[in-house]
């Protein structure tokens, strides 16, 4: 079981040191520099940034360039990448390192993405350990001093499992944190997370830390996910989505586990949030998201108001916010049109309690994974995989 410190760091990534064990997952659409600095304003942790394509990196995609940036008040600043080229990865993170762009790197290992896992990437790529092995070692040496962290899956499926042996090859390779997300890319995010596989791991790893991710809903979740599988901290995906407060409640729960604060105050700063909060905190996350869509030609509001319409659904989760309002926000088109439907809203509603609580976005179905033709006949890339990598590595639009 892991105990934390009252005092000192809680995890210690390289030369960062964490507060609290918590990491915002990245998350394609959702996790950009508005959405981080929002949920780093109700709680503490490391924030990643949306995955990012090596090779639109590389190349400096002015999308891509955009994607990376952080604002100043976020430290440390964390960035994901994803790609099946040792070469173009290694170029990325030295990049990433030269112009001083991270303070952190983490490398996607996990994504079940069809579009991804089809060339070999994400959850896929783990299964030719030579391929995983050149990526991780390449990435670990251009990174340096800046640490340098994966996130995975189990597996491909329940009968081609890769975590353990891919957390002893990362592990070797000097990462500074392994992360598991413990369902398989075929499980997507349907079902309960594996939860004993993340104690599996990390009863085989002794010498870095293991995250565990899935299924932490709440504060009390990541407690229990800590105190079950001996894990040193929690990744944190989906649970947040429209939730931004859920690091706040994260935030009390490790502070009164470390003797921080007493348990009335850890009740008292717990998540539950009226509508009038939840309201303002949506429109807050409308302001941010303009600000990261400006140009000198334009103010954002535009990019913002289509942006923010798909998280219309999950911050008004379990409120009585009445069907012609849901529906006027999922097509919003200005600040003004925003103000107007939010003030319709019982500001004074409660806290819906269960109704507000646990899953949110898309689960899927357990589903055949995608996968380049012949890619689980051996555990080693082969000739005619590694001819394709330069394909798989074609994607410019980064994120």
């Amino acid at each position: 079981m892991t105990t934390l410190a009252a005092t000192g760091p809680a995890l210690k990534l390289g030369p960062i040191s964490l507060e609290v064990p918590v990491v915002l997952a990245p998350m394609a659409g959702i996790t950009n520099t508005a959405f981080r600095r929002l949920c780093r304003e109700f709680g503490a942790g490391l924030y990643v940034s949306e995955m990012i394509t090596s090779r639109a990196l590389v190349e400096r995609s002015e999308k891509t360039m955009r994607l990376i940036r952080h604002h100043e008040s976020e430290t440390p600043r964390s960035i994901q990448l994803y790609g099946v080229d040792p070469a173009v990865i290694s170029e990325a993170v030295t990049m990433l390192v030269a112009e001083d762009r991270a303070d952190h790197i983490d490398l996607n290992f996990g994504c079940p993405v069809p579009k991804v896992t089809r060339k070999g990437g994400g959850a896929a790529l783990p299964w030719k350990l030579d391929l995983f092995r050149e990526i991780v070692e390449a990435a670990v040496k251009a990174a340096g001093a800046v640490p340098l962290t994966i996130k995975m899956r189990k597996g491909i499926d329940s009968d081609h499992l890769t975590y353990l042996e891919a957390g002893r090859i990362a592990s070797g390779a000097g990462v500074a944190s392994i992360a598991l997300h413990a369902r398989t890319a075929s499980e997507f995010y349907s079902g309960q997370a594996d939860w004993s596989a993340i104690s599996t791991l990390k009863a085989s790893i002794s010498d870095v830390p293991v995250l565990g991710n899935g299924d932490i809903w709440s504060g009390a979740d990541a407690i229990r996910m800590i105190d079950e599988t001996g894990c040193d901290g929690v990744v944190v995906g989906r649970g947040c989505l429209g939730r931004p407060w859920l690091f706040g409640d994260l935030l009390a729960a490790f502070q009164f586990k470390s003797g921080e604060i007493s348990a009335e105050d850890a009740a008292l700063r717990q998540a539950k949030p009226t509508l009038g909060v939840a309201a303002a905190t949506l429109r807050r996350h409308a302001e941010l998201l303009a600000e990261f869509f400006a140009t000198e030609d334009q103010s954002g509001e535009e990019w913002a108001c289509k942006d923010i319409r798909k998280h219309v659904s999950w911050y008004l989760k379990g409120y009585p916010a009445g069907s012609e309002i849901r529906s006027g926000l999922a097509r919003v088109e200005s600040f003004q049109q925003m103000d107007d439907l939010l003030g319709e809203l019982d500001w004074d509603a409660p806290y819906p309690g269960e109704d507000a609580e646990g899953p949110r976005g898309r689960a899927g179905h357990p589903k055949r994974t995608a996968l380049p033709e012949g890619w689980l006949d051996s555990r080693n890339l082969g000739e005619v995989h590694r001819a394709d990598l330069t394909e798989g590595e074609a994607d410019t639009t980064g994120g």
